[in-house]
């Protein structure tokens, strides 16, 4: 096996081989308001939830090539709320308009033609063609050298109604078609093709 030191030898490079070595990843389009009520959208592929008592997620949302943090990371800093919205295939390239770099302000929900509507309990919008949206709260956020990762509560679930079944309280799987970030700068993949293997007892 080859070694690669990411402390020293490969430092500069540890951006690019990671995320072209730990795929797929999920998609975290984020929705943000400014103090003043201006909307952001953005899409970050270091998300993940991450517990469920309480129900836990988080994302790393990284700072501008000049150092300034991007749009997202100073709303959640004055407002401590955020919405994630799930991306599935028919959302891939909305999603991907909404990673263009706009003066701060500048909703990226209208350069993509998406449909912002009201959350239940936090300020920021859901996206009405997102399959699903996570209403959080900032738990708080950290920071590890040029790393901060955003560490969010989950306060509300909202669901395609087709993908829930209520009676059994659980999600149609089966029905739900999100995409996955693979390596940079260009590459997704879909979900689609799946296997199912029993735990061993």
């Amino acid at each position: 096996m080859v070694e690669l030191d990411l402390e020293r030898d490969f430092a500069d490079r540890a951006y690019q081989l990671l995320v072209s070595l730990v795929v797929p990843r999920p998609i975290a389009l984020v929705t943000t308001v400014s103090p003043d009520g201006k909307i952001n959208a953005a899409p970050f592929s270091f998300f993940n939830c991450l517990g469920a008592n309480p129900p836990i997620c988080a994302f790393a949302p990284a700072d501008r090539e000049n150092g300034v943090p991007k749009d997202t990371a100073l709303n959640i800093r004055a407002t401590h709320q955020f919405v994630v919205n799930l991306v599935d295939e028919s959302l891939a390239e909305a999603m991907n308009q909404c990673s263009a770099s706009l003066p701060y302000g500048e909703n990226e929900l209208v350069r993509a033609k998406l449909t912002a509507i009201p959350s239940s309990i936090v300020k920021p919008p859901r996206i009405a063609e997102s399959p699903a949206n996570l209403e959080c709260a900032e738990w708080g956020t950290l920071q590890i050298g040029g790393n901060r990762i955003v560490i969010g509560l989950i306060k509300r679930l909202h669901l395609r109604e087709e993908l829930f079944d209520a009676t059994k309280k659980k999600i149609h799987t089966d029905k739900l078609f999100l995409i996955g970030r693979m390596s940079s700068p260009n590459w997704y993949c879909r979900t689609r093709d799946r296997f199912e293997m029993q735990r061993p007892a």
